[in-house]
């Protein structure tokens, strides 16, 4: 009992510790480790239906950094001084129909469903987009709903980073179409089958943030008995 309270413990503490650090330590720099590490807990996110609609652009070269910076207005000072600066891409809406070549291959080859299973499956994830969330024919919708989920992955990123003392800060201050535009002659982004979600830059902060501040826990929170 003792050690699953201090886990808790722990856990909170992360909790406490984690903010959105606007300016970081340039000089300092994330251990491969560490950073393949915080990857693993976004890989390993849970998604809808297990489809993982995402994927992680680690943006590295100083360059390119340089090239976002005039269209990333929420990050001023996160990409020049980061130690690893993150865009999480989200699948476009027509690679999240049900025959997709991607929804395919994740039943198929990712979660290895037998073709009954698939086929059971795909018609009831079709179901689930056609009248259960009334996406199918609102590419918005569909899009979003993408993006919804990379999210999952992006909080978990962020509290893996920080119970090991790293910070981080999400970003949605950006020209979403002028990014993609320049992902585009760079070669690194396909708009047909990607969309940029968010943005995330991790490394360590320069100096203490001001005393986190939340609703209390009975503004939020309403059990139902």
């Amino acid at each position: 009992m003792t050690i699953m309270t201090n886990k808790k413990e722990d856990i909170l503490q992360a909790y406490q510790y984690r903010h959105a650090t606007k300016e970081f330590d340039p000089a300092k720099k994330i251990s491969e480790q560490d950073f393949n590490f915080i990857l693993e807990t976004g890989r390993l996110s849970p998604s809808s239906f297990g489809f993982e609609p995402w994927k992680f652009l680690v943006i590295q070269n100083e360059t390119l950094r340089d090239k976002l910076l005039p269209v990333t207005w929420g990050g001023q000072k996160q990409l020049p001084t980061s130690s690893h600066f993150v865009i999480i891409l989200s699948r476009t809406p027509k690679e999240l129909l049900a025959d997709s070549k991607h929804i395919l291959r994740m039943m198929k080859d990712v979660q290895q469903l037998p073709e009954d299973v698939v086929i059971g499956k795909g018609g009831l994830y079709h179901k689930f987009l056609e009248s259960d969330f009334d996406l199918l024919g609102n590419e918005r919708a569909m899009f979003e709903w993408g993006c919804r989920q990379t999210y999952i992955a992006l909080g978990n990123m962020m509290t893996a980073a920080a119970q090991i003392g790293i910070d981080s800060c999400p970003m949605e201050g950006f020209d979403k179409g002028k990014v993609e535009q320049i992902l585009v002659e760079e070669g690194i982004l396909d708009t047909n089958q990607f969309g940029i979600s968010c943005m995330v830059a991790f490394g360590f902060r320069v100096k203490e943030p001001r005393e986190k501040t939340r609703q209390t826990r009975s503004q939020i929170i309403q059990w139902v008995e």
